[in-house]
């Protein structure tokens, strides 16, 4: 296995995180399970570099891709992916290097060629079918929590669920956070309602208005949500969904958060 895939400071939090193996049979024991470190290699290669699983190659990662992909439901019942993210979080958070009090959100589209469910026509595709990634940072650029939808949906109508996915943030002392103060979007969000419903859960909304003039001086702190979407599909494995699953595409969308979160644990020390 190559250890740049799975370095020794990611596999600390993850081996934590993941179920206990099953039990083999004495009488019958099968073939030797595949080690869970092996398995992630082949997981984080394809994420990585865009490859089709059965296309892994064996003998570089240790593991063949179909290996990896059969591990990934394991994994994803047991919540793997959204308790490591959360865990980077509060180490974040805990290290000050969160700055929760200023969000931004945005959305963005990606083709389906495989179809699958939470795909739909793209208006901005000419109707080809897609998903969108709903994507909620801090002012730094750090995803809080990503969603998946339909191509066709409209991005403020995620904004409530992509708040409230936002998981309990710890690491200091007092209750965890999961709401910003002030939240920032383009014109997409620009309607009334979901302003009052801001205003309702204590967030204060700061949004583009349709018709006036780039003039506001919003894009000053929304334009890092523009970036982590640039970090997040540097993992060539999210800039097209292949995956007809919504939890194995969802999961791999966790992952990557979880790389950009550790990404920046690293510089920081």
């Amino acid at each position: 296995m190559r250890a740049d895939l799975v370095p020794d400071d990611l596999w600390e939090r993850v081996a934590r995180l993941l179920p206990p193996a099953p039990e083999r049979h004495h009488r019958h024991p099968g073939r030797l399970r595949i080690p869970d470190r092996t398995a992630l290699a082949g997981v984080l290669f394809v994420l990585r570099t865009g490859v089709a699983w059965r296309d892994v190659p064996a003998e570089t990662v240790g593991c063949s891709g179909v290996t990896a992909w059969r591990r990934l439901p394991d994994w994803t019942e047991a919540g793997v992916r959204p308790r490591l993210h959360a865990a980077l979080l509060s180490e974040l958070r805990r290290a000050d290097l969160l700055d929760l009090d200023d969000c931004a959100v945005d959305g963005s589209h990606v083709r389906a060629l495989k179809g699958g469910s939470r795909c739909g026509p793209s208006p901005v595709d000419r109707a080809r079918l897609g998903s969108k990634h709903h994507l909620i940072v801090d002012r730094h650029g750090i995803p809080l929590a990503v969603t998946l939808t339909g191509g066709n949906r409209h991005d403020v109508t995620q904004l409530q669920p992509l708040l409230y996915a936002v998981p309990p943030i710890r690491g200091v002392r007092g209750r965890p956070r999961r709401k910003p103060r002030r939240l920032y979007a383009d014109r997409g969000y620009d309607f009334d309602k979901y302003r009052r419903l801001l205003w309702k859960r204590g967030i204060k909304p700061l949004i583009a208005r349709r018709g006036v003039a780039h003039v506001s001086g919003l894009g000053k702190v929304r334009w890092v949500v523009e970036r982590a979407f640039a970090w997040l599909h540097q993992s060539k494995r999210l800039r097209t969904r292949y995956e007809r699953r919504t939890d194995l595409h969802q999961g791999l969308l966790e992952l990557a958060c979880s790389l950009i979160c550790l990404r920046r644990l690293r510089t920081s020390s």
